[in-house]
């Protein structure tokens, strides 16, 4: 399974979004620190769920982290993410 994927389906399963975009943007970082060929290494994510209500922002971001467990984030070298309820 690519690291998209997993990613994608680790947060639906815990957040159960409304809105998920997960998307690969490794390229855009070629020849800098972090690039791996072949991509997944640098990852924009777009999550819109209720679960976040009543969070602030650094609550928000360790919900995503705890959701993708440590495993995953340690294969992943930079990931963006825009959380809203």
């Amino acid at each position: 399974m690519s690291k998209t994927q997993e990613i994608e389906d680790r947060l639906r399963a815990a957040l159960a979004p409304r809105e998920l975009l997960v998307v690969d943007d490794s390229e855009s970082h070629r020849g800098h620190s972090g690039f791996q060929e072949g991509g997944e290494s640098h990852f924009n994510v777009r999550i819109r769920a209720d679960v976040f209500k009543g969070m602030n922002r650094l609550a928000r971001h360790r919900a995503v982290h705890g959701a993708l467990g440590p495993a995953l984030i340690g294969r992943i070298h930079a990931l963006a993410l825009d959380l809203d309820v």
